[in-house]
């Protein structure tokens, strides 16, 4: 088996859109690469500070690598299209959530661990934490242009809905990074 490359997990997953249920075909594609972490990581690259990293970007498909920086928490947000997220290092922490009077309300939550893969559908409201000491690795890949998409985010606090802003998701990983770099051992 030769080695792993970006191109090889975009490929993947351009092929999985031809199927039959895409968003399925795409969860099989994710079990097979997070089985082998260390392959995964040798071709993404070491993590040293979180962030979204864009490994492809089209209109109907975009693979992101998402490294949850230890101790970060993203309030409530949905995509308006399917996803699919494959763990290679650390844990997410997912709360889910849906629309109430109030706001939003709570419907559980699921730990994913490293070598798990979560599917979401495309109506999901969630928010994502890394409670651990080490960083969340994983593989997010979404049946459209994750950019382009008008989505909402909620305040997490007051649960307010609001137009989903990608440079407040940078700032909070910058914060998250030199927080985790100035309290790291």
């Amino acid at each position: 088996m030769g080695a792993l490359t970006v191109d090889d997990i975009v490929a993947r997953c351009q092929r999985a859109l031809a199927e039959h249920t895409p968003v399925l075909a795409v969860r099989d594609v994710l079990h097979e690469l997070v089985a082998d972490p260390a392959r995964l990581e040798e071709a993404l690259g070491p993590v040293e500070v979180g962030g979204i990293t864009t490994l492809h970007n089209a209109a109907d498909l975009t693979v992101l690598q998402v490294a949850w920086t230890p101790g970060m928490a993203l309030y409530p947000h949905e995509h308006r299209m399917w996803a699919a997220i494959g763990m290679y290092g650390g844990q997410e922490d997912n709360a889910f959530f849906r629309r109430a009077p109030s706001g939003l309300e709570s419907t559980g939550g699921r730990e994913l661990p490293s070598g798990d893969v979560l599917v979401l559908g495309d109506d999901v409201i969630h928010s994502v934490a890394n409670s651990r000491r080490e960083f969340a690795l994983a593989l997010h890949v979404y049946g459209g242009d994750f950019f382009t998409v008008e989505r909402s985010e909620w305040d997490p606090v007051s649960y307010e809905e609001r137009p989903r802003d990608l440079e407040r998701t940078r700032l909070l990983f910058e914060e998250a990074n030199t927080r985790w770099l100035t309290q790291r051992p």
